[in-house]
């Protein structure tokens, strides 16, 4: 809202909130005074509300005002049964108009190691913490902005009760995604590499991944039987094949033998 003097108004509809106005003392008494703003009621403005020459605040109404003297004053509250004031320059940013991931524009007043303060009209600056200034890596908060800049800032939280607000400068600039159109898709991970990554083990291949031999048949297991007693290593591979063929009668006999003995 712009706060510059406001005139020619005689209709309380057309009054908002924080308007600058002429006004007149009609009365005063210990908890304010009565003022007439130029529309069919008269405005209320509470002694806390009033201030001297130098914008200080007063302990008695009758140090800073005198009935029929003309004061500025603003719009504070517009209710259906009257109108309160102000003498005091209200803030361009209330409390209750902030809200969360709004976008405002302020002015760089302090910088510290850690970030810098910006004053975005509330009633204290917010903060831009150095992780917020920017996407790259920031060694100092003056390589990036200096007192008295203009910039545009992002409210990323705020604490009414704390009086802090959070501010982001980053969080305006564009990603690395949203460069030129590109669009990042980050690689899919397989569960099974996702398990692996977490425990950093192997992950355990399932049985059915894993090739085993055929279980030996009657016929093959009699076979060894008849070699182990006969004295032939069963599981000589360095055997030429040649040897192998010389014992294939002596073979079939201990078979023969083995089979008629267990029948």
């Amino acid at each position: 809202m712009n706060s510059d003097l406001i005139t020619g108004i005689n209709d309380s509809q057309k009054l908002e909130r924080k308007m600058h106005l002429k006004g007149k003392v009609k009365k005063t008494s210990k908890a304010g005074a009565i003022i007439d703003i130029g529309v069919e009621k008269p405005a209320l403005l509470h002694v806390s509300q009033i201030t001297s020459e130098k914008g200080q605040s007063i302990l008695k109404v009758e140090d800073a005002l005198k009935e029929n003297q003309e004061i500025d004053v603003y719009i504070r509250n517009i209710r259906d049964d009257r109108i309160e004031v102000s003498m005091k320059k209200p803030l361009a940013l209330e409390w209750r108009e902030i809200e969360k991931d709004q976008v405002l524009k302020g002015k760089v007043v302090q910088i510290e190691n850690f970030g810098v303060f910006v004053d975005i009209g509330a009633e204290k600056p917010g903060l831009v913490h150095i992780s917020e200034l920017t996407h790259s890596y920031v060694r100092n908060a003056s390589d990036v902005v200096s007192i008295g800049d203009d910039i545009e800032v992002k409210v990323i939280d705020f604490n009414r009760r704390r009086k802090q607000i959070k501010l982001s400068m980053k969080a305006l600039e564009p990603g690395l995604d949203e460069i030129d159109g590109v669009i990042v898709t980050p690689a899919k991970v397989s569960r099974r590499d996702r398990k692996e990554r977490k425990s950093n083990k192997p992950v355990e291949k399932k049985s059915e991944d894993i090739q085993s031999d055929p279980e030996p048949t009657v016929m093959e297991i009699a076979l060894r039987e008849a070699m182990d007693k006969a004295g032939i290593a069963n599981g000589n591979k360095s055997s030429k094949s040649r040897k192998t063929k010389n014992f294939s009668n002596e073979q079939e006999e201990i078979l023969s033998r083995t089979l008629d003995h267990r029948n």
